[in-house]
């Protein structure tokens, strides 16, 4: 199969080699913060850590007239404060940037989010404690007058800060802006934003042309630090931007032209008085995504491991229930298109392929992109309980360990049914293909248009994140024991 099949391939072109998963990384790096940026973080910083140590004095100072902090728990001190401080103070710092706390955008304004946060981490400690040493009771006063000192500390500091923020954003250089719009409205918004001396618009392209590789590449050129973009026609174009601009450390800025976009991942706010969604990166590009490839292969690893002895059993089960291999291997479109072998444990007759030809007039799927037939009479005698409990698809960690993919993704397809895609159905490609997704615990079998399964892999690729991966695996592991929708 070529690439030239796949409408992205020109949008590909640009990209380094060894770059294939379309949100991997180029490199570990932080977003590009201007001087005047990183200012801002070390305000933050300095008023969240200085509200959570005057938070931190003021229970000390209440709970000496009640008791101390047991020994066990003071490991070392540094400036004054016990450890068990600094460790709170470092867990609270790390929760603060994943939640966007410390962003750009209008979110690092949300207060009610810290208190929330401060709240947990506390609750956390409190529970962390008690596994730790049973025996031990912390004061209830250190415990009680340090949750809510904190909380109050850190939302009137952050206020304070977010004076002295404002103040500084007040006089900060201009923005420079690269403009993504039809050709009607290109100059209307560009005369917008000149008229605001905080904006500088550095280029512009048409909608159409949202996700080519001399677009992109235009972006980097001109030294946009923003992109707006507005009138992008189709689902796969703004998915496509999105990811090239976050791997770039770029923020994306939609205005709300369609219902399409309304359910991506960003902070609505007002930019030169016109109404934005702001797609932040993530202060560290890239870790999420190792994070996942690092689970990926510790989960198909050990996961081989716990479960060789099923293995062995389905093995020979098989092997009384019809003659052939174990296995089944069939070609399967994965990232980027490129084709690979994905295994299966197998649960039909050995010329199930051949005898698919005869049944395609009985296929249960409307538009006939995907094969489903559910009394299928290929299916050999134990192949209705594997299917059933999706065992049939655990021999796929193998394909997890080759890279080849992950544990959560879109799922590959054979090539039957990706030459029968529209154009738009290619966009999950673009990241490796998964034994579980989004398609799966979302209806599985019950789906009967292609299209709104493809609709599922777009939204899943658009937004994106570990704890999402998670939802799935749990909601997969919930739907196997059930037996929900395969067949």
């Amino acid at each position: 199969m070529q690439n030239s099949r796949f409408p992205y391939e020109d949008s590909m072109k640009h990209l380094p080699q060894w770059l294939s998963d379309i949100r991997a990384p180029q490199g570990f790096r932080g977003v590009g913060y201007s001087g005047r940026q990183w200012f801002r973080l070390a305000i933050l910083l300095c008023s969240d850590i200085s509200a959570l140590v005057c938070g931190w004095l003021a229970a000390c100072y209440l709970n000496q007239f009640y008791s101390p902090i047991p020994a066990q728990l003071v490991w070392w001190q540094w400036f004054g404060l016990p450890s068990l401080f600094w460790v709170f103070v470092a867990i609270t710092i790390v929760v603060f940037a994943y939640n966007g706390l410390y962003s750009l955008s209008k979110q690092s304004q949300n207060y009610l989010k810290s208190a929330e946060i401060i709240s947990f981490v506390h609750l956390g400690f409190l529970v962390l404690g008690y596994f730790y040493d049973p025996k031990l009771d912390p004061p209830r006063s250190l415990f009680f007058t340090s949750w809510f000192a904190t909380v109050i500390l850190v939302v009137i500091f952050r206020l304070f800060a977010s004076l002295i923020i404002g103040q500084i954003r007040s006089s900060k250089r201009k923005i420079k802006v690269f403009l993504i719009a039809s050709g009607s409205k290109v100059s209307k918004l560009a005369q917008v934003l000149e008229q605001r001396h905080h904006y500088q618009v550095v280029g512009a392209a048409l909608s159409a042309t949202a996700n080519s590789a001399p677009t992109f590449q235009a972006i980097l050129d001109s030294g946009a630090t923003e992109v707006l973009a507005e009138d992008i026609p189709n689902t796969n174009l703004a998915s496509g931007l999105y990811w090239h601009l976050r791997r770039s450390g770029i923020p994306l800025r939609l205005l709300p032209s369609s219902r399409e976009i309304l359910y991506r991942r960003g902070i609505p706010e007002v930019v030169a008085g016109l109404p934005t969604i702001r797609l932040q990166p993530p202060l560290f590009i890239g870790w999420d995504y190792q994070i996942k490839r690092l689970i990926d292969f510790c989960g198909a690893f050990f996961g081989l491991i716990l479960l060789a002895p099923l293995f062995a059993i389905v093995a020979i089960i098989i092997k009384i229930s019809s003659p052939g291999p174990i296995f089944f291997r069939q070609e399967r479109i994965g990232l980027q298109g490129k084709v690979f072998q994905m295994w299966k444990f197998r649960t039909m007759v050995v010329n199930a392929p051949q005898l698919q030809a005869a049944l395609e007039s009985q296929n249960d799927n409307k538009d006939g992109v995907l094969f489903k037939l559910k009394h299928d009479p290929r299916i050999i005698n134990c192949g209705h309980f594997l299917r059933k409990t999706s065992i049939d698809e655990l021999p796929q960690l193998f394909n997890v360990l080759l890279g080849e993919m992950s544990l959560v993704g879109p799922r590959p397809l054979p090539l039957r049914d990706v030459d029968k895609f529209d154009p738009w159905h290619h966009m999950r490609h673009t990241v490796l293909p998964g034994i579980t997704g989004l398609w799966q615990v979302s209806g599985r079998s019950d789906i009967a248009d292609f299209d709104d399964a493809a609709r599922l892999d777009l939204y899943y690729i658009d937004n994106w994140s570990l704890n999402m991966d998670l939802d799935i695996l749990v909601e997969t592991a919930r739907i196997v024991l059930f037996g929900k929708g395969a067949y």
